[in-house]
């Protein structure tokens, strides 16, 4: 497949993905990952919570903000030394990407000096550097460009249309104007959502169509299963009402459209994994998936668990990706 990365799809164009048959969706998708990456190779990111509760917003879904009873403490921004150890148990692990978040509105500055001696630590053992700090203002943008820093994760969450009934306190356009920021400062993005939270189809479309009309795709699109957490907005809603969780196969469609749609952006399998079937996390790989969060815990919230994941990568023959993969990729498409 040689056609030039699209990013002028229609809301129309991508509703149709999701309304094919289901085989012929995936085989689609198997295929343009096929044109653009290595199809048994996985990307293996490890994430640490370096800063945990306490965050003024109200999203729905998680069990960081003020808002939730979810029992979670709030907690400083973690030492350098502790986060760099971490770094470097995760490298021994075979992780490829670090991948680090604080649970803020913003970061202070005066939170910017350790932020980006921790870029630095981690980037000097070989790993990618990812960081989830909230939004940014361009002055900290550079800062963290400036410290080396690979990818910035800023999550658009869900659709337009959808997203005033999962957050009230930042706007989808905060959201875009953040990711503008970051490309501004010449730092790679990763930006993807959460499905399950509720929403129709349409909402999905509309999650997809919004990344994939951007200037440039991100780099990395994470497609997280939302985790209830009992004390959140979202949690207690789907306990009340379990039919709204997406169901397996709507999920697999959905990571198969972020493929389609965006051909050569990392598209990660990421929260929710602990709670999917092995045959369900197969159909998510054959559909595009490429890139996963290894360890026993995302942020607060569960993970599959290094073992189990040692198991079903060699029950399927994939292996981890190697490490000039995922920035040759990053070069090429910002060279289109």
């Amino acid at each position: 497949m040689s056609e030039a990365i699209r990013t002028d799809w229609t809301r129309e164009e991508i509703a149709a993905l999701f309304d094919l048959p289901f085989t012929e969706l995936v085989f689609r998708a198997a295929e343009v990952h096929r044109a653009h990456h290595r199809a048994s190779e996985v990307q293996l990111c490890t994430l640490l919570s370096i800063k945990t509760g306490g965050c003024p917003e109200d999203c729905g879904y998680c069990s960081q903000s003020v808002k939730a009873d979810s029992g979670v403490e709030a907690t400083r921004l973690m030492d350098v030394q502790a986060v760099l150890q971490r770094a470097a148990q995760a490298k021994d692990a075979g992780s490829q990407r670090f991948c680090m978040g604080a649970a803020w509105r913003n970061p202070k500055d005066r939170d910017m000096p350790k932020i980006v001696e921790i870029v630095k630590g981690v980037a000097a053992m070989g790993l990618e550097t990812c960081m989830t700090l909230g939004m940014l203002t361009p002055k900290q943008a550079g800062m963290l460009a400036e410290a080396g820093l690979d990818y910035y994760n800023h999550n658009i969450d869900t659709g337009p249309e959808y997203y005033e009934r999962v957050i009230s306190t930042r706007t989808f356009g905060d959201r875009l104007e953040t990711l503008d920021t970051v490309r501004a400062a010449g730092i790679s993005v990763c930006s993807g959502g959460i499905v399950g939270m509720g929403e129709m189809r349409a909402d999905r479309v509309g999650f997809i169509h919004a990344l994939a009309t951007l200037p440039r795709h991100p780099e990395s699109v994470p497609v997280n299963a939302l985790v209830p957490v009992k004390g959140t907005v979202l949690g207690d809603m789907l306990a009340d009402t379990p039919l709204a969780k997406i169901d397996d196969i709507e999920f697999v469609r959905t990571v198969a459209a972020a493929r389609i749609t965006m051909p050569k952006s990392m598209v990660r399998l990421s929260a929710g994994r602990e709670s999917m079937s092995e045959a369900t996390q197969a159909l998510c790989f054959l559909a595009g998936a490429n890139s996963i969060f290894t360890g026993d815990t995302l942020l607060t919230a569960p993970n599959a668990g290094d073992d189990a994941d040692g198991a079903l990568f060699a029950k399927l023959g994939l292996v981890p990706l190697t490490g000039e993969e995922p920035m040759r990729a990053c070069q090429a498409m910002a060279a289109e």
